[in-house]
């Protein structure tokens, strides 16, 4: 099988993949271990699953868009790698929001920004939650859709690494405002995962010479 007809099996995989995450996760809230109660979510833990899911959306977008494109190996495999793991992190969240009974769409970002003041998402209106979130705009990712060789590897660990940033800013709100135990794992685990990918990214722009 040649590389270019595997990838739709291997996209086709990564779904499948995710969807199996969110069963899983299904079946574990539909029996809790012990008879214990599951702990009641807060605005916090609920606004991060349906922020975080929009979050990961776009960066399995971006992941995919270089991984058909680059030449680079270690790109690839680092698309690869997000792609597949916030895919299927995507899945474990939505199955929160139904394990509790929440719709999966809110007010964006509104989470952040409580009755004492700190507002983690640095301002108001939809630029400013752009800009916290770190989310690529449509013009940019339709300049990343269209770019080719190191202009579009260089053009996507940008919007990565600045995206990376803004789920950090993400996991810190919820590790001070969450409550569920699984949503701080998750959240943890993000921070360690992303920061480690962002060092990388830094490290593989600077080994290609990417400017700005």
């Amino acid at each position: 099988m040649t590389e270019d007809a595997a990838r739709p099996r291997r996209w086709a995989l990564i779904v499948l993949a995710a969807v199996g995450v969110a069963a899983l996760a299904f079946a574990i809230g539909r029996f809790p271990m012990f008879g214990n109660a599951a702990p009641t979510p807060n605005a916090a833990d609920a606004g991060f699953a349906r922020d975080m899911q929009t979050h990961h959306a776009q960066a399995v977008e971006m992941a995919m868009t270089i991984h058909r494109g680059t030449a680079d190996e270690q790109i690839r495999a680092l698309s690869y790698d997000i792609a597949t793991g916030q895919a299927a992190q995507r899945g474990e969240m939505f199955d929160w929001l139904v394990q509790w009974g929440l719709p999966q769409t809110g007010d964006t970002m509104a989470w952040m920004s409580g009755p004492d003041g700190h507002d983690h998402a640095g301002g108001t209106g939809e630029q400013a939650v752009l800009a916290a979130m770190g989310m690529a705009s449509a013009a940019e990712l339709a300049e990343l859709d269209a770019a080719t060789g190191m202009a579009a590897d260089c053009l996507f660990l940008d919007l990565m690494i600045r995206h990376h940033a803004g789920a950090l800013t993400m996991t810190e709100a919820v590790l001070e405002r969450g409550s569920v135990p699984r949503v701080l794992q998750v959240a943890q685990t993000m921070q360690t995962n992303q920061g480690a990918e962002i060092d990388a990214m830094e490290s593989i722009r600077e080994r290609l010479g990417c400017t700005g």
